[in-house]
């Protein structure tokens, strides 16, 4: 930092008023503070890293009071930073500001792989702090570990799944996923047994089901995790535990369950019905249908929270969470980014994969693609539908994802009346009515292939074909051309 710069931030500090994220202050006046480690600590474990500035004194009105000796404060904070591991490299600036030397400490943020960085006086467990605010808070064991399964490449994915059983796989599944490894890993198919390909894949280990394996196959892996499911809920108001109009507390409350691709088509089909979609005519009398979210970026965001997510032990009684207000839809998942992941750097570069079996496994199933295009396709999705872009945080060591609604800025109008919103929940509930299963009678108009509809609907072809369109054929709603033919790949579906 040059000197003139530390003279701008010292005037930013003043005019604020506060210390910040990556900026702490310290008197020191009358002497060097004994205990740093902990700021040392929360700075080096930021990306950002962070500055100290001796000579202000917050409880003064953040006035300039000075150093006590700048020689010999150096020293002393230098002899602190060689006590934490690893060693922390200050980068000093000395500058004369009213009459009175500051000082600044520029603490660099260490490498993923070199973090937590902790005080070797208590330990790795008591000694590794974070930055929160202006605070230094101690690390939890999780976000310890967290950095640990990084360094050490620990696959919590490919852990063997306690309680779980090999018994209770899905076979037709199985063998559907064995056929998709022959085809696609040929020397797999010529060389090696089914079972053997099962635990070079992650599925199994020492034949008995793995975490990915279980959360793949397993008729319900519930039974062995019960918390690694899908809580999703459909709230009247902005923030959680605000009343709707009639005082109730949720519109809808779903705890889903099953296999990951059984839980992302649930949870897509959750939003669908719980989000307001409406009918456009444009000037040619060409009908469109739009959705409050494009349920192609809704399941992108699904498909990352269930595939990303920790599954440590730490985490695994932990929900991903899907709430719906009236203004935005978050998605949360245990976990921030993995590795040298950032924010900014989202959609942007190759990250780190955290769960690369239960990925493999998945694109093998062709329930995801693997070739990290779910944020770009996020972004693509909410542009082409005039929604503001995604907004990711990490918040208490979860990631979310934030969906704004565009349907629904009545309701963040500073002044909006009691008759206004009224009249909005009137329209929403109205529209709520339109199902899915009432859009896609009206897409079959025309005959549709399956896979026009399965295209349309946005779900896999299993939840789309046997849980929409069948009910449908069941109930006189839909026909098929050729009734003597249902699997026939000329086969067409169409409204009677």
């Amino acid at each position: 930092m040059q000197t003139e710069a530390l003279r701008n931030l010292v005037a930013k500090i003043k005019h604020l008023q506060c210390e910040m994220q990556t900026v702490e202050l310290k008197a020191t006046n009358k002497g060097c503070p004994t205990r740093l480690y902990d700021t040392l600590s929360s700075f080096a474990n930021q990306d950002e890293g962070g500055v100290i500035v001796f000579g202000i004194d917050e409880r003064k009105g953040f006035d300039v009071v000075g150093v006590y000796d700048a020689q010999d404060l150096q020293k002393k904070v230098t002899e602190q930073c060689n006590q934490m591991s690893p060693c922390v490299r200050a980068l000093f600036t000395v500058c004369e500001i009213d009459d009175k030397v500051v000082v600044s400490a520029e603490i660099p943020g260490l490498d993923v792989a070199e973090r937590p960085c902790f005080y070797r006086g208590t330990g790795r467990l008591k000694g590794a702090y974070i930055r929160v605010g202006d605070a230094d808070e101690p690390m939890s064991e999780y976000e310890i570990y967290s950095y640990d399964a990084f360094r050490k490449r620990i696959r919590d994915d490919i852990r063997e799944a306690t309680g779980a059983r090999r018994s209770f796989f899905d076979e037709e599944k199985l063998a559907c996923f064995l056929q998709a490894v022959k085809k696609d890993r040929k020397n797999l198919a010529k060389h090696v047994s089914d079972e053997d390909i099962l635990e070079l894949m992650g599925v199994t280990v020492n034949g008995q089901p793995t975490l990915a394996g279980e959360l793949c196959f397993s008729k319900y892996p519930q039974g062995a995790f019960p918390q690694l499911c899908i809580t999703a809920v459909a709230l009247p108001g902005n923030v959680m535990g605000e009343p709707g109009l009639q005082g109730e507390r949720f519109i809808d409350n779903e705890r889903i369950t099953g296999t990951i691709d059984e839980m992302v088509d649930e949870a897509v089909d959750f939003v669908n019905r719980n989000s307001r979609h409406s009918t456009i005519i444009d000037d040619k009398g060409k009908r469109a249908d739009r959705d409050e979210y494009p349920l192609k970026a809704v399941r992108e965001a699904i498909l990352n929270a269930l595939v990303h997510r920790d599954y440590s032990i730490h985490s695994e009684n932990v929900p991903v969470r899907l709430e719906i207000y009236r203004n935005r839809l978050e998605i949360i998942s245990s976990g921030g980014l993995y590795g040298k992941l950032t924010i900014d750097s989202l959609g942007k570069v190759r990250p780190d994969t955290r769960n690369s079996a239960l990925a493999n496994i998945l694109e093998l199933m062709q329930v995801t693609e693997n070739r990290y295009s779910g944020i770009p396709t996020i972004y693509h999705e909410l542009q082409k539908a005039q929604l503001p872009p995604p907004a990711f945080c990490i918040r208490h060591g979860e990631f979310v994802v934030t969906f704004k609604s565009k349907i629904s800025q009545v309701y963040d109008a500073p002044y909006a009346t009691v008759s206004s919103v009224q009249e909005e929940q009137e329209q929403y509930n109205g529209q709520r009515a339109y199902s899915i299963e009432e859009r896609l009678i009206e897409f079959c108009t025309v005959p549709r292939s399956r896979q026009e509809i399965i295209e349309f609907l946005g779900f896999s072809r299993y939840y789309s074909m046997s849980k929409i369109v069948q009910p449908l054929i069941d109930d006189g709603k839909i026909a098929l051309t050729l009734p003597d033919k249902p699997k026939s790949s000329k086969q067409r579906y169409v409204r009677r």
